[in-house]
């Protein structure tokens, strides 16, 4: 198959770490013609979907690290093959938030003639916190308005500590704990984060959310789900003097065993997960509560491996291969 990966530059990731890297080795151990791009590489020729790709198929059963190297060196070469997206026959949309809006924009079109994971429907639909304001039976009290007058007033009737989000970013990045005790900073930090110095029309909505004391204790869940079902979880704590349990904001991963409410969240989202085309996601669990979907570039996957002594590329390769090969019987 050719299966190809848009995403971020090769040099800015950590093979080790990354679940994005292990989906490619994967591919190229299974004999596959492997392609990187990048959003900027995608566009029209002719009514035609086209890419600047770069062939990155090297010999298989090389470590991770010199799998790697590999890769560069390819990159280093600057042999750009141009392609047409639909002669793929899947594309993994990989890039870290924030979204291109404009790369989706041209890929959207074809996205019933070539297999995509997640689909740009519902990357465009998933990637904001908000999406989880579709689950509200089984979400934390949450709240979004650019207004610091009215957040204030919400943290104040609230009577507690919560949690303010930027609504696009992701790793934990700019994710903060308030309350009312330290009036004086929690009236500076909404202004920031609202912009309030703006006009009201371009001011930036926030999300303030209940915050669950559960996090220092027992941390969060992180769960991988394929198609719906459940691939992978692992626990993460928080880094002392943290409440941030996002590995990229130091938080660690321990071994998880998914429990009986766990799995009962999972069923409850996993109809509009599918419907929206969000086949591969991360779902974040704090007690009995779901408090983020991650579908853009869902990370995981090197972590529970080490935890759990498994393989879950594998498993989302065989999907991909049976989607793809799905679609192309469709297309006869």
């Amino acid at each position: 198959m050719r299966i190809a990966f848009l995403m971020d530059r090769l040099e800015s990731i950590n093979p080790e770490n990354e679940s994005t890297s292990y989906l490619m080795y994967e591919c190229n151990q299974r004999g596959h013609t492997v392609y990187f791009l990048e959003p900027h590489d995608v566009y029209i020729r002719s009514h035609v979907v086209v890419a600047r790709m770069r062939d990155i198929t090297v010999p298989p059963d090389l470590s991770i690290k010199k799998y790697w190297r590999c890769l560069i060196a390819c990159m280093n070469r600057e042999e750009l093959i141009f392609e047409t997206i639909t002669d793929l026959d899947a594309l993994f949309l990989r890039k870290d938030p924030p979204l291109i809006y404009q790369t989706l924009e041209f890929l959207a079109p074809i996205n019933d003639q070539v297999f995509m994971i997640n689909s740009t429907t519902g990357q465009i639909l998933g990637n904001s916190k908000l999406y989880i304001l579709n689950f509200p039976s089984i979400i934390p009290e949450t709240h979004v308005s650019r207004d610091p007058v009215r957040l204030k007033k919400i943290i104040d009737d609230f009577g507690g500590a919560m949690v303010v989000k930027p609504l696009q970013r992701y790793g934990g990045e700019g994710v903060i704990k308030v309350s009312t005790r330290d009036r004086e900073n929690l009236a500076s930090l909404i202004n920031y984060y609202t912009k309030a110095s703006k006009s009201y029309p371009e001011r930036e909505p926030i999300m303030v959310q209940e915050y669950l004391d559960v996090v220092q204790t027992q941390g969060d869940i992180r769960i991988l789900l394929l198609n719906g079902e459940i691939l992978g979880a692992m626990r993460r704590k928080p880094r002392e003097g943290d409440f941030r349990t996002n590995i990229h904001a130091g938080g660690r991963a321990h071994r998880h065993e998914v429990t009986e409410t766990e799995k009962k969240l999972c069923l409850a989202i996993k109809e509009r997960l599918i419907r929206d085309g969000l086949f591969f996601v991360g779902v974040d669990v704090l007690g009995d509560k779901l408090v983020e979907v991650n579908c853009v570039s869902p990370g995981g996957i090197p972590r529970i491996n080490r935890l759990n002594n498994v393989k879950l590329e594998t498993k989302v390769i065989d999907f991909v291969e049976h989607k793809a090969n799905e679609m192309k019987e469709k297309s006869r």
